[in-house]
């Protein structure tokens, strides 16, 4: 069978060799330029937070942290777990932080990220224009909530249940407004008069709606019944980079402990780079949030036996809630 040549050999080989020298120095830039980009990526650290208490710990670094043991530092922020979610299954984050028990459903599907810290301690407040003094009063009562099955749904029902109040029977529960800002705006404009919703959100709809109160922060609610804070969301850790690099992991978990305590001493200053950055766009607001988003850093080998609790009342509400089973002691970044 015949095949043709790539190239057709006429003329002189000088010529040739003209031609060859300058196929060769095309074929070594191509490489040498490919090269480059791998490095570059490969040189990229990519931070994925949530708009909110996640992002607000994490605002020192956001602003001023652009390089971090000689990588570049890229933050992506969102505005709902679920857009976290992808960048975990395709592995396009190094770290990541998401509630809790949705780390725990990632890693019983095979996530390949473990738990390194929890920054963020409980920011759910039950807050509305209605006058509640105590449980019992709830009875009767239309409360809204952004998602069936999600952290807020979970803890509330728990809560109910402990004052012995039936989610079902006792307490019209209203999933109506799928998101967090959804049932904010709900709140703040008198549609719902009871919800949910975590910090800043709640400071937000205060700041809108003269008329609304914080009635429970169920974090207050959640000490009285176990005797321990909510470790509501976590900080996650590609595998691979915590093997491979536990240098950077280490550096990067040092910055952003220095972030939250920074954020708790300088509440006036940390606002100014929050509205900076549009996680939130009232400086107010921001100040008066600080105190209620409940920040303060732990790496996990300081909290592990708090956070297996805390997905175990999860995981007796529901199994599904944390992936169908607890996870194990890979879970834990050590």
């Amino acid at each position: 069978m015949y095949v043709k040549p790539f190239f057709h050999i006429t003329g002189n080989l000088n010529h040739i060799v003209k031609k060859s020298t300058t196929l060769s120095l095309l074929v070594l830039i191509m490489l040498s330029g490919c090269k480059t980009s791998t490095n570059q990526k490969e040189d990229n650290i990519t931070v994925a937070t949530l708009r909110g208490p996640s992002a607000i710990s994490m605002i020192k670094m956001i602003d001023s942290l652009k390089t971090l043991n000689k990588h570049n530092v890229k933050f992506e922020i969102k505005n709902e777990p679920v857009q976290v979610r992808p960048l975990l299954f395709r592995e396009k984050a190094d770290f990541a932080v998401v509630p809790t028990n949705m780390a725990s459903i990632l890693y019983n599907k095979g996530v390949n990220y473990k738990v390194a810290a929890i920054p963020v301690w409980g920011t759910l407040y039950l807050f509305g224009e209605e006058k509640v003094n105590d449980w019992q009063a709830l009875k009767g009562k239309t409360i809204h909530l952004m998602a069936k099955g999600m952290t807020p749904d979970i803890m509330f029902r728990y809560l109910l249940d402990q004052h012995g109040i039936d989610p079902i029977k006792d307490v019209n529960l209203d999933y109506s407004y799928p998101t967090h800002i959804e049932l904010a705006n709900a709140v703040a404009s008198g549609k719902a008069k009871m919800g949910v919703i975590s910090e800043p959100l709640v400071s937000m709809v205060m700041n809108k709606n003269k008329k609304v109160n914080p009635i429970f922060s169920l974090n207050e609610e959640w000490k009285q019944k176990t005797n321990k804070e909510i470790p509501q969301t976590a900080l996650l850790v590609n595998k691979e980079l915590a093997s491979e690099n536990p240098a950077l992991v280490n550096s990067f978990l040092s910055e952003y402990n220095k972030s939250v305590q920074w954020v708790n001493a300088n509440p006036e200053s940390a606002a100014k780079l929050i509205v900076k950055h549009k996680i939130l766009n009232n400086e107010e607001v921001a100040v008066e949030s600080i105190p209620r988003c409940n920040m303060y850093f732990k790496y996990v080998s300081e909290t592990k036996s708090q956070v297996h609790e805390y997905l175990n009342i999860f995981y007796n509400m529901n199994p599904q809630t944390v992936g169908g089973k607890l996870p194990d002691e890979d879970f834990y970044y050590k």
